[in-house]
């Protein structure tokens, strides 16, 4: 544009200053009135800094960490055969869930003394890539199932995960390409668990935080870019639980479920705000507390823990907690809790029979158990729950305060199936100990 004004000058030399300035303020005003570019808004945790779509089933529990589907337009029942099969196929052992991210699943399973991380391609189950490691469990009690127990996580670029040995990696998700790694037990010294590491990664900001042991480290935060730790703190006694995230009268917190109680701690720093005792019988508080109307905390376990509901709230700037009611007469083991209005809804019992049990939030009065299933996992999509039980029987049921319906179920898999499904765009990926599959679930 300066060379242009500049030649002009030489071409015109009786062109005056003031046409110039004329010129000069004319092309001002067009410039002002070209659309200017909008700020861009500030990246969040889930879409770092490239502010790329968000997975649809990115954790343990999807989205909100709560096991609860957005998806409608499901079928009302299923042909006598099931819900018609898209693919399947076989995958090793483990318990981890699937989680999905626009035409890509990522799950976790162990094969011998190794360990993998995979991506599948969600149209035909085919492997994208695979990371391997060793994953040597020797001294471990692995009785009633070998890992990995754990969820990954995906945020941005990186899917994180953590294996059944306490090894987490944080891979590029296109690739497998590893980024960062740390050994739990090993580099941080961290409690090893005897049936294996179990802990999903939870994301917060630009951390992600899973729970390691020992002293003054019972919960760590790390970069999600870099791994470096950003904080550590609490001397909590471990549990096999995952933590999630609340906020209570507008102040986020963390809920860390451990082995003798339950605490909220600032996800910030990991100070702590607030505790309360829940005991149990070797410290297995394994099932995810259920957060919900009225501030309140519905916590279960099994191994004589029994349930409890917390009422929380700010007073002060601190927050207060009250125990609304506790009793030993519903006991959720590993799997799903579900609160739909002012009930509460999951399978009861440890070892033996388990039956699916509907609690009152608000007083603890059971409204009913039903026995039509062994102990279940279940998710809420559409109106309906999609329950997959340990025998490996799916059903497709609703539940409310006056019983069970159920309006399909078949047998589907057949390996002690302990791995909650996962749903998107009514989609449903299970899976057992043996293989993995996809099943169409909407109305055809």
């Amino acid at each position: 544009m300066w060379r242009r004004l500049r030649a002009g000058k030489r071409a015109w030399p009786t062109v005056s200053w003031l046409a110039l300035l004329i010129l000069t303020i004319v092309g001002a005003s067009f410039a002002w009135q070209r659309p200017q570019p909008r700020p861009k808004a500030p990246a969040t945790a889930q879409s770092a800094s490239v502010n790329m779509p968000l997975p649809e089933w990115p954790q343990w529990g999807g989205p909100g960490r709560n096991f609860m589907a957005n998806v409608t337009g499901l079928a009302n029942e299923w042909p006598a055969n099931g819900p018609r099969q898209l693919w399947g196929r076989r995958l090793g052992t483990g318990h981890s869930a699937i989680v999905v991210d626009h035409g890509k699943l990522y799950t976790m399973y162990s094969r011998g003394q190794q360990e993998f991380v995979i991506a599948l391609d969600a149209a035909n189950g085919k492997t994208i890539w695979e990371y391997p490691y060793q994953s040597p469990t020797k001294g471990l009690a692995l009785e009633y199932g070998e890992g990995p127990h754990a969820t990954p996580l995906i945020v941005g670029n990186l899917v994180y995960t953590v294996g059944t040995t306490g090894k987490m990696h944080a891979l590029d998700k296109q690739t497998g390409k590893l980024v960062w790694f740390h050994d739990l037990w090993t580099e941080f010294g961290g409690t090893r668990m005897d049936r294996g590491y179990s802990c999903s990664p939870l994301a917060y900001k630009k951390t992600v935080i899973v729970t390691v042991g020992g002293s003054g480290q019972a919960l760590i935060a790390f970069d999600q870019k870099t791994g470096a730790v950003v904080w550590k703190k609490q001397n909590f006694e471990l549990s096999p639980a995952s933590p999630m995230l609340i906020n209570v009268d507008g102040q986020e917190q963390l809920v860390a479920f451990m082995a003798d109680g339950i605490f909220g701690l600032d996800p910030n720093n990991g100070e702590l705000l607030w505790n309360h005792p829940h005991k149990t019988e070797w410290g297995l508080n394994i099932s995810n507390p259920v957060w919900g109307e009225g501030n309140l905390l519905f916590v279960s376990s099994a191994y004589n823990g029994g349930s409890r509901v917390l009422q929380l709230a700010q007073s002060g700037g601190k927050t207060r907690v009250k125990e609304v009611w506790a009793h030993k007469r519903m006991r959720v083991h590993h799997s799903t809790i579900i609160r739909l209005g002012d009930y509460v809804y999951g399978s009861s019992g440890d070892f033996g029979p388990a039956p699916l049990t509907a609690v009152e939030v608000k007083t603890g009065k059971i409204a009913w158990q039903d026995r039509s299933f062994s102990k279940a996992n279940f998710l809420y999509a559409d109106g309906k729950l999609i329950l997959l039980d340990e025998d490996g029987n799916l059903a497709l049921v609703t539940v409310s305060p006056q019983g069970l319906k159920i309006y399909s179920k078949m047998q589907l898999l057949s390996s002690k199936a302990w791995t909650v499904p996962t749903l998107v765009d009514g989609k449903l990926y299970v899976r057992d100990r043996k293989v993995i599959m996809a099943l169409e679930l909407k109305q055809s």
